[in-house]
């Protein structure tokens, strides 16, 4: 089974999705990287670890380091540029949906991907990004289908809704889970992926680390819990296709519908 991992930035493939990822690729799938920007407009560690100019090529770097961790088959970039800006504001790369969308399906024309997964609908804290990512998406699988009528393909999105998710703020309230999966036998997997985005580390911590009142370290913040939404084809019953067949063995539990 060929998986397509596409998200925004470096280490959304690893705090949305990695223990999946990797459980996917641990049972035997080729889950494929595909990553819009270099991250070039993130954070460059506290204190920094290189410059803004020098920011894109380390996190590519780190962004292979995590790829590797969770056994994934390949990695490829796009040519988007994640954009510098001040404070707490954030933007989409792009404006361009269909230039991007088309990125996407010949990717996944290429790859012969069986499953995408990608970010959710409400872009999971809002991010601009993640929302035109999440579009990119949808439109590459209608895309795919006009062209292949007779291949399946299935679409998922990562850090969908459920009760006691453990990180609310980064679910999507319109995507609710169809699967929730504890990916405890490959948290350390997942931790280490992490550890590779050292640029990120500050960033990971912070928001946990006030709330607590005290400095928390990267293990400590990642979660064990991550759960799916399928967007494509809509569910309509028990899950049956190939990513499920693949990690039902793993401790899961599917919503009621």
């Amino acid at each position: 089974m060929n998986v397509l991992a596409f998200f925004a930035h470096p280490d959304d493939e690893t705090i949305l999705a990695g223990g999946i990822l990797a459980l996917l690729a641990n049972s035997g799938a080729k889950v494929h990287y595909l990553v819009a920007t270099r991250g070039e407009g993130g954070e460059m560690g506290e204190p920094p670890l290189c410059s803004q100019e020098e920011l894109g090529e380390v996190r590519e770097k780190e962004l292979s380091c995590a790829v590797q961790t969770l056994n994934g088959w390949s990695l490829s970039l796009l040519d988007y540029v994640d954009p510098v800006v001040q404070g707490d504001q954030l933007y989409a790369y792009t404006e361009d949906l269909e230039k991007l969308s088309t990125e996407v399906y010949e990717v996944i024309h290429s790859r012969d991907i069986d499953v995408l997964i990608s970010h959710g609908t409400n872009g999971e804290y809002g991010h601009p990004a993640h929302v035109i990512t999440n579009q990119a998406a949808t439109a590459s699988i209608k895309k795919y289908l006009a062209s292949h009528p007779d291949k399946p393909i299935y679409f998922y999105t990562a850090a969908s809704s459920f009760n006691g998710n453990p990180k609310p703020r980064l679910a999507n309230q319109d995507d609710p889970a169809h699967i929730i999966l504890d990916v405890y036998p490959v948290l350390g997997q997942k931790i280490a992926a992490a550890m590779c985005h050292r640029t990120q580390h500050a960033l990971f911590v912070r928001r946990k680390s006030e709330e607590l009142g005290r400095k928390l370290t990267v293990p400590e913040v990642i979660v064990h819990l991550e759960s799916l939404h399928r967007v494509y084809p809509p569910v309509d019953g028990p899950l049956d296709d190939p990513l499920f067949k693949l990690i039902e063995k793993w401790e899961w539990k599917q919503p009621s519908l």
